[in-house]
């Protein structure tokens, strides 16, 4: 009969090395740092994409701001002791995918740029549930240094995904719905 290994030894067997908080809060901050990585390259698409101010703006700033987050992981991953190495994540892979597809996949405008914003929101909640819960591992792990520069961050993602809602609440979903009503209108005549 054949058993179960569990623990270290499965994940010994499976190749993998995580097997204490520590590692677990190494390889998810190499995840964001590739997450973050890959934003910094597809921002700019995003940005050239957008045609409403408000969201060029906000997605310019969000920019730099990404650049100074890889700066800040740069350096979490320095006072560790570890050098700063990036580890694809599936999921911001998915989720970027999926956010060029709708760029792609629809017309210039406010319908687009709904779509990006829909597609930067889930940028967004992918970074704050990873930025919450390295935080929280930083605590575990009394890492009081790497804990800031992570809640630094994590306040900063929270501040763009509520920019972002303000801006598709404020008048881009509206004109998008209208958009739509005037391409129907045109259709018809």
């Amino acid at each position: 009969m054949k058993t179960k290994k569990t623990g270290a030894a499965a994940q010994k067997a499976q190749g993998t090395s995580v097997a204490s908080l520590r590692d677990l809060f190494l390889d998810s901050m190499r995840n964001t740092y590739y997450a973050e990585q890959q934003l910094v390259s597809t921002l700019p698409d995003m940005l050239e994409n957008a045609t409403d101010a408000k969201l060029k703006t906000a997605i310019k700033d969000h920019l730099v701001q990404t650049k100074e987050q890889v700066e800040r992981l740069e350096k979490a991953f320095n006072v560790l002791g570890e050098s700063a190495e990036a580890k694809q994540c599936p999921a911001i892979d998915g989720i970027i995918t999926a956010g060029n597809s709708i760029m792609e996949n629809t017309v210039s405008g406010p319908v687009r740029d709904a779509g990006i914003i829909a597609a930067a929101q889930k940028v967004e909640h992918y970074e704050i549930a990873a930025y919450g819960t390295l935080a929280a591992y930083a605590k575990t792990l009394n890492e009081r240094t790497v804990l800031d520069l992570l809640l630094k961050t994590l306040g900063e993602e929270k501040k763009s995904d509520t920019l972002l809602s303000y801006i598709a609440d404020t008048n881009l979903n509206s004109q998008a719905v209208d958009d739509e009503v005037q391409s129907k209108d045109l259709n018809a005549v």
